[in-house]
């Protein structure tokens, strides 16, 4: 569960990042923001439609959409999980992970310390430069994962 102090935060952090880019904090890319933070579900854009839509019933789908690639691409929010899926964004922007369910596709945030320096391999050097390492980690939630037990 996200605190209030949290999500107040992060909305803090959205308005100075907003300012930093250069982007208008309009009251559209707040509550599109505020949603995103005041949750650890990483909710697609769909959903953050409709929950934002319950608040301001005159937003579009089309503007949800292209305020979370505008917010991607500064690197206020960033998008997780697999791209053949659907696109699902996080808010949380403190050095963290994802833990995956490969079922029911629950997007869980787990902090690691030996995780944050993990240095990348020296194959990836002929590749290119590193900017950030971003682990994620799938397998299945304890949930799916009794299910499976019940019908074994």
């Amino acid at each position: 569960m996200t605190s209030q102090v949290q999500i107040d935060q992060r909305v803090k952090s959205f308005i100075a990042a907003c300012r930093q880019h250069g982007i208008k904090a309009t009251q559209q890319r707040m509550e599109i923001l505020r949603e995103l933070a005041s949750t650890e579900e990483h909710p697609d854009a769909e959903t953050v439609f409709a929950r934002v839509r319950k608040r301001l019933p005159t937003i579009s789908l089309d503007t949800v959409y292209r305020t979370l690639r505008t917010l991607e691409e500064n690197e206020i929010i960033s998008r997780v999980g697999s791209m053949r899926e659907r696109a699902r964004f996080d808010a949380n922007t403190a050095p963290h992970h994802h833990f995956v369910c490969s079922d029911c596709g629950l997007i869980g945030d787990f902090y690691c310390d030996e995780l944050q320096g993990f240095p990348p391999p020296p194959e990836v050097a002929d590749m290119g430069s590193v900017d950030s390492v971003y682990i994620e980690l799938r397998g299945r939630c304890r949930a799916c994962q009794i299910k499976r037990d019940r019908t074994e």
